[in-house]
């Protein structure tokens, strides 16, 4: 009894999440907000894309920059490293930002849709 019952939930289940992942899947992606995402947060954009493994690099790397930035600067008393961790962090942003946006740009031509799908209403 307990496994046609459990059989019935995930089938029930299946039924039900299975469509919402594909319309998900479908739908057009705004560049815009990918890379502002990924910028604010490396690898958020990504994530956002359906690149999970991707996201999880690009934040690795941007907790690494600075943890290992100002560890070195503190051990070697080099203020060159203090200066250039912040500027390295922002290259690495500026790099996620880019590629989150060109990502989601390069997935809505390839499935052919335009910029003039996006609903730019302010609250709608």
């Amino acid at each position: 009894m307990r496994k046609s019952v459990l059989l019935l939930v995930m089938l029930l289940g299946g039924v039900v999440v299975f469509p919402l992942v594909a319309a998900a899947q479908e739908a057009p992606r705004d560049p815009l907000v990918h890379g502002l995402a990924s910028f604010l947060i490396p690898g958020l954009g990504q994530y956002l894309n359906g690149e999970p493994d991707k996201a999880l690099v690009h934040f690795l790397v941007a907790v690494a920059i600075p943890t290992v930035g100002y560890y070195v600067g503190a051990i070697t008393i080099n203020p060159f490293l203090f200066y250039i961790t912040p500027l390295a962090q922002l290259g690495w942003s500026l790099y996620s930002a880019m590629d989150a946006y060109n990502v989601a740009q390069a997935y809505n031509e390839a499935h052919g849709f335009s910029l003039l799908e996006f609903d730019l209403a302010l609250g709608g």
